[in-house]
């Protein structure tokens, strides 16, 4: 065993506890995760609400979950970005735009999934 390598159940409480940080750390950091979680809160049960089967409602709440993943993939994105440099760069501009572009794509796809389920009901 490499020395500070855990392995087994002390790897994954290891694990699970890096990932609370990186929770914490984004929700206390990142404006746009905390409005995502705040609107998850009110969300998901309408969505377990109006889906009529398991799987409309997996899709309405999977839909929703999406988006606060993709958000900590942009938020770790640009954290590495400027830890490189705060100068601009074509590259990390870019990195930084097709980042928010996969949040924004995810949202559209949380909006297409509810209207494709929700729109039908109603009219």
């Amino acid at each position: 065993m490499t020395k500070g390598k855990s392995k087994g159940w002390r790897r994954v409480v290891y694990a699970f506890g890096y990932s609370m940080k990186g929770f914490k750390a984004c929700f206390e950091l990142e404006e746009a995760f905390r409005q995502e979680v705040f609107l998850l809160i009110p969300l998901i049960p309408l969505g377990l609400w109006f889906g009529d089967s398991a799987v409309e409602r997996a899709m309405l709440v999977g839909s929703l979950l999406i988006v606060p993943i993709v958000e900590l993939l942009n938020s770790a994105i640009e954290a590495n970005v400027d830890r490189v440099g705060m100068e601009r760069n074509e590259l990390s501009a870019r990195a930084k735009d097709i980042a928010s572009a996969a949040v924004f794509s995810s949202i559209v796809f949380a909006v297409v999934v509810w209207g494709l389920i929700l729109i039908p009901k109603v009219f």
